[in-house]
């Protein structure tokens, strides 16, 4: 088999290093780790009396799989740095500890967690002192050396640790819930032995033990029927709840508590898959034939636009290669790819947040403004009562499953962190992305209330690299009380990267990152609407009678599950309702905005309407030279990458249907 070879025609070195924070004690990780020590926190609330114990939450983060020749303390996570707070080097923090008035407000030694040059630093740091940001869930911090914003910026997505031996007693009774993990099972009336504990957690009640199933253990079928030995259960976790009518032992010396589940709880969770080994067979077997039809579709679409180029990784290479490439062809989203390049050809009016608050500006758009102190004193003004009323009605059309809600989780970079396009995790950014998530989605005053959210749908787009994050994330905590036949869980649209050097020649070429690889970058916000129409979402909600469709990119001042503007949007029988204020940083990437149902399915059968942009960037990419592999690299913008604004969906819609409101602190 014919290998590649590669020949370089430049190739520029350019390291990242961050600047120093002026802290002397570190402590260097291992880059790979066969452990993994990423954790995921819940929040964890006190158990009433009737439970078999109370339950704290601070998870052990590092462990002893760190070795430099020294004796390294156990880090306990207590939070994570959401952000920079004014400008004298303040640092906003979103806690994860049943104890933030101890970890947060008390001055000493704490620990910062890093993400550097494709390793894990821990940094001494000293807490100088620390307050609450009364009703924003997180703590204000200052650390001695951090003086500047730009300084506190480069602490963003760090998680902060304190040493094992700074745990506080606890009384007896109660457990740290890490300490639960990897307790033996058993069930208390015959003895045998369950699983393991795995993780503990709890979603607004009482907490939740998730147990691994022991293979030596008899459950019943979805029947409740003996499981035949063929028959596999496709999914060996299990939920109990850690109250003491189910969980009487707690045995901390021996590592192992027994239980008497009622009758059925154990099944609750389970999913078999009771198809013979044959029938499974055939499924693969059919799948493999559709994949095959939909690569010669594809392939004859990209030759179609003169882009055979892209075949050339099968002339080399290995069956894993091939695969590879052949995934790489069939998830190009070819129609999507046209319709950009035809309108970066042929452009409209480019739509954006400086263009909406320009047309706030000249009264073409309908606004009203709020003053957030009106909420907070209770304002008996006639437009703040008629603000209530929108809000009332805006939560009656939630509790009813009118909007679904889009959360966008796709950012390419995150604040204050290094970001290597290579690596395939961005640790820090993905830590960070998902403490935040879990922190709006257990928040039952920010986000929508825990009682309508079985009614409400729930799509999450994030990069392929968080997805099965996010799925672990939703089925470790029941969905967060959705119902998780109405989550859906897509990847960003992405679309190929073009050669920029042929522009004139009205052509626009492909790059490869390798043979194997087409080199892409996310669509952006706009990219939703193509998601609806691929995995045929639109139909599906309004089979559902979803109206209105709420698309939000999370951050501290937009949450989802906007009740104002959607009773705005309403009252006014409005096609797009915006959220703007002054005081959101990059208001093109944070975002909360709601669409009228009608609107969101004329623009998946008229995405012409949607404008893209087609910007320079330097990148590197390969391509085939005679019989050898050339990197091509370039120290001016070489290619461009396409992209679409969920702003320029106003192309479709008339000014006097769109409404603002316009939050000023």
């Amino acid at each position: 088999m014919q290998l590649p070879t590669f020949t370089t025609s430049q190739r520029p070195f350019h390291p990242l290093i961050p600047p120093p924070l002026g802290i002397n004690h570190t402590f260097t990780f291992k880059p790979f780790s066969p452990i993994p020590t990423k954790h995921f926190s819940i929040p964890f609330h006190s158990l009433t009396k009737t439970s078999a114990a109370t339950t704290h939450h601070e998870p052990v983060v590092v462990d002893s799989n760190i070795s430099n020749g020294h004796n390294e303390p156990r880090f306990i996570e207590i939070g994570y740095v959401s952000g920079a707070h004014g400008f004298q080097g303040e640092i906003r923090v979103k806690p994860n500890t049943d104890f933030p008035q101890l970890r947060f407000s008390t001055p000493g030694r704490r620990w910062l967690k890093q993400k550097v040059m494709g390793g894990e630093s821990v940094q001494q740091v000293e807490l100088e002192e620390g307050r609450e940001h009364i009703g924003k869930n997180c703590w204000i911090l200052r650390f001695k050396g951090i003086n500047s914003v730009e300084e506190a910026k480069m602490l963003v997505g760090a998680t902060l640790l304190v040493t094992e031996e700074d745990k506080p007693e606890l009384e007896e009774g109660e457990f740290y819930a890490h300490d639960l993990n990897g307790m033996r099972v058993f069930i208390k009336e015959n003895g045998k032995l369950l699983g393991t504990v795995i993780n503990v957690f709890n979603h607004g009640g009482n907490d939740l033990l998730q147990i691994s199933l022991d293979s030596s253990f008899d459950v019943l079928d979805k029947n409740g029927k003996p499981r035949p030995a063929e028959m596999e259960v496709s999914g060996q976790l299990v939920l109990v709840p850690f109250v003491e009518a189910i969980v009487p032992d707690v045995d901390m010396n021996r590592r192992e508590m027994h239980i008497t589940p009622p009758k059925g709880l154990l099944e609750l969770n389970l999913r078999f898959d009771d198809r013979s080994k044959k029938e499974r067979h055939q499924l693969e077997w059919k799948e493999k034939k559709k994949f095959q039809k939909r690569l010669i579709a594809a392939k004859k679409k990209l030759s179609e636009m003169d882009q055979k180029h892209v075949f050339h990784g099968f002339q080399c290479g290995e069956k894993e290669q091939w695969s590879l490439l052949s995934d790489q062809i069939v998830g190009v989203n070819s129609r999507l790819l046209q319709e950009a390049l035809q309108s970066f050809e042929q452009p409209t009016k480019t739509w954006n947040a400086a263009e909406v608050a320009s047309s706030v500006e000249e009264k073409l758009i309908s606004t009203i403004q709020i003053l957030e102190k009106s909420f907070l004193t209770g304002s008996k003004d006639k437009v703040v009562r008629d603000i209530f009323n929108m809000q009332e009605k805006g939560h009656e059309l939630i509790s009813k499953g009118k909007m679904a809600i889009v959360l966008l989780l796709n950012e390419k970079e995150n604040e204050g962190c290094i970001y290597d396009p290579d690596v395939l995790e961005n640790e820090a950014t993905e830590t960070s992305i998902l403490h935040m998530l879990q922190n709006l989605l257990c928040d039952d005053e920010t986000f929508v209330k825990v009682n309508d959210r079985v009614s409400v749908p729930l799509i999450l787009v994030s990069s392929t690299q968080k997805i099965q994050s996010l799925k672990d994330l939703f089925t470790r905590n029941n969905h967060f009380a959705f119902d998780s036949e109405k989550v859906w869980f897509l990847e960003e649209e992405k679309l190929p990267v073009v050669d920029s050097s042929l522009e004139g020649q009205n052509k626009f070429k492909i790059l490869m990152k390798s043979p194997w690889e087409i080199l892409q970058s996310p669509v952006g916000s706009g990219g939703f609407i193509s998601l609806f129409s691929k995995h045929n979402i639109a139909d599906n909600l309004i089979d559902m009678g979803v109206e209105y469709i709420e698309l939000c990119c999370p951050c501290e001042r937009t949450v989802g599950g906007n009740s104002l503007l959607l009773g705005l949007v309403n009252s006014r029988k409005a096609k797009i309702g915006i959220q703007i204020s002054p005081t959101i940083v990059d208001p093109d990437e944070n975002f909360d905005m709601i669409f009228s149902m009608d609107l969101v399915n004329k623009l998946t059968k008229q995405r012409n309407k949607l404008q893209f942009e087609a910007t320079p960037k330097v990148n590197s990419f390969v391509e085939k030279v005679d019989n050898d592999w050339v990197t091509v690299t370039s120290s001016t913008p070489n290619s461009y990458e396409l992209s679409c604004s969920i702003y320029s969906s106003l192309n479709a819609c008339p000014l006097d249907k769109v409404c603002i409101v316009e939050v000023r602190e």
